[in-house]
């Protein structure tokens, strides 16, 4: 699975259900997942894992199919490559 991120641009702004986007969180966007669906996303480059959870919708780019929050990807050790191949797993 392709995952990118998001941030700054969207800090503050509502997600698409209704919360409050926070950057440094640990949520993210999938075009169809329920909202509030709980992931475990592994970086197999730094073999780091977060656990992320659904709040918002996207992304719209060809090609990606997760937007973590920036925090998300800070953790993970992706933030400076921009797009990566994770592992996703759905725990919740």
């Amino acid at each position: 699975m392709q995952a990118s991120y998001y941030g700054a641009a969207f800090h503050g702004h509502p997600t698409a259900n209704g919360e409050i986007f926070n950057r440094h969180g640990w949520t993210a966007a999938h075009r169809t997942l329920p909202f509030g669906s709980i992931l475990r996303v592994t970086y197999p480059t730094t073999g780091r894992t977060v656990t992320v959870r659904i709040n918002d919708r996207g992304p719209y780019i060809r090609g990606r199919d997760l937007d973590l929050a920036e925090g998300a990807a800070a953790r993970l050790g992706m933030r400076h490559v921009g797009v990566a191949k994770v592992r996703v797993r759905r725990i919740g």
